[in-house]
């Protein structure tokens, strides 16, 4: 905002990321508390959910259902955590194709503990997802620029 007329300034604005705003641009207004605070409670969910899929897998030792469906629950799990975990990370760094999202929705809900550790391991180094908008941002600030140089920055000739 500026400081006389309290508009926005020129040019593009910072597209704000889950629990962190814009804060991320500039890493003020409390941008370190917040990344702790998210890793420890991305941490704090994973560790819960995985409580509950144990507690979940004593419930189905205590069915006696078989060793071969409580096999394939583990397997089940495990595959769809490492995919989610893989999708989550690689949606820090790219933005992801909103068909493949949608077709993916069940595999990432089974696999949410995956999702969890990946937020937490990204939140360690850096607000999730702040590399792809600062690139972003950087872009279209170039981009900005370099229009509005385009348009001011001809000279008219003296003949």
């Amino acid at each position: 905002m500026s400081a006389d007329n309290g508009t926005p300034p020129p040019g593009p604005s910072p597209e704000p990321i889950r629990f962190f705003g814009t804060t991320w641009l500039n890493h003020d207004n409390g941008y370190t508390p917040r990344r702790i605070a998210v890793a420890v409670g991305s941490l704090a969910a994973a560790a819960a959910a995985c409580l509950v899929l144990r507690l979940a897998y004593q419930g189905l030792q205590i069915a006696a259902i078989g060793s071969f469906v409580s096999l394939l629950m583990i397997v089940m799990f495990a595959i769809c955590s490492a995919m989610a975990f893989r999708h989550t990370w690689d949606g820090f760094t790219r933005r992801p194709d909103p068909d493949r999202q949608a077709s993916l929705r069940g595999l990432l809900t089974i696999g949410f503990v995956g999702s969890l550790l990946a937020y937490f391991f990204r939140s360690l180094t850096e607000a999730p997802g702040e590399r792809l908008h600062r690139e972003e941002y950087e872009a279209a600030r170039k981009r900005h620029e370099k229009s509005t140089t385009r348009r001011s920055g001809k000279k008219r000739r003296h003949a």
